[in-house]
């Protein structure tokens, strides 16, 4: 009944007990919250609707050209230093890996974000910054550029070059003659590990950081942060093949769909301790995650 404008609850006609909603029964807000809960998940995680998406398999084909060229300059300029002997190749090869990657970053950034690196792409997921699809998009299109890279430069060298120097890919260890038959060369494989976790890490706290982060993107610009990018990859690289100095072992990979494509093109050795080239990684890219986590809100601009 109504009684001043104002309902009384309903009452039972044979008890007069006030008749209850069952414990189950979801209220218009529990409803609202869980559907708004499901959206998230379908839109910003999963991001299942870019499957679909055509802006975002466009930007993709940015993606794998970019690795593509990517992957053939930077083994170009491994074979072609290391051929033409100079006192430090070490130091000639970082130079020009750093100018190679700001230029392709550039060239890449307006139309995908400029990734071309899955490390990057993994580390962007993580910290909130992009789909499940859209990650997934992105470092298929990264690992078939770094197949048609290392296809087109198998394409152009010939056969003793490829041979030699087994189209520039990642190793950990190699096999060569020795005085007793053939003799495995290089580094274990828990160091190897190690130097990949610590450099992937580094990488995305010195640099990559400053792009996650819009106002330091904002304040810096587009230009300087991909220089600094391609300087922090080219002092990476000069410092896991100097410190090291061991045989055998190329050095950091540090873009795990440039160590795919000469594996899947060259095959044999290459395959061996391939596995440290994507656990690594993955290991420094959780472990950024985790110290972007522990930042106080107030303190990140990725958002």
């Amino acid at each position: 009944m109504a009684r001043n404008g104002i309902v009384e609850d309903e009452e039972n006609n044979f008890t007069h007990n006030r008749v209850l909603p069952v414990a189950s029964t979801p209220t218009p807000g529990q409803i609202k919250e869980e559907s708004d809960a499901k959206v998230f998940l379908s839109t910003k995680v999963l991001g299942l609707e870019q499957l679909l998406s055509l802006e975002v398999w466009r930007a993709s084909l940015a993606e794998l050209l970019g690795t593509a060229v990517l992957v053939f300059a930077l083994d170009t300029i491994v074979i072609s230093t290391l051929q033409t002997e100079t006192k430090t190749p070490n130091l000639v090869m970082s130079v020009l890996i750093a100018f190679v990657v700001a230029v392709l970053l550039l060239a890449t950034y307006p139309i995908s974000g400029g990734h071309i690196n899955p490390i990057v792409t993994f580390a962007a997921l993580l910290t909130g910054l992009i789909s499940i699809s859209k990650a997934a998009i992105y470092i298929l299109a990264q690992c078939v550029g770094g197949i048609l890279g290392s296809l087109a430069l198998k394409a152009v060298v010939n056969s003793a070059i490829e041979r030699t120097y087994s189209l520039a890919g990642c190793t950990v260890t190699i096999v060569v003659p020795g005085t007793d038959g053939p003799t495995v060369i290089g580094m274990g494989n828990s160091q190897a590990l190690w130097l990949e976790i610590i450099c992937s890490f580094v990488f995305l706290f010195a640099s990559v950081w400053m792009a996650f982060d819009r106002r330091q993107a904002k304040a810096v610009g587009r230009v300087i942060i991909c220089i600094i990018l391609g300087v922090v990859l080219g002092l990476l690289v000069f410092i896991s093949t100097t410190v090291t100095a061991t045989k055998g072992y190329g050095g950091a990979g540090l873009n795990p769909a440039r160590c795919f494509g000469p594996a899947v093109v060259r095959g044999g050795h290459l395959w061996n301790g391939h596995w440290i080239f994507w656990i690594g990684p993955t290991i420094g890219c959780v472990a950024f995650a985790l110290y972007v986590k522990m930042i106080p809100r107030e303190h990140t601009h990725s958002y």
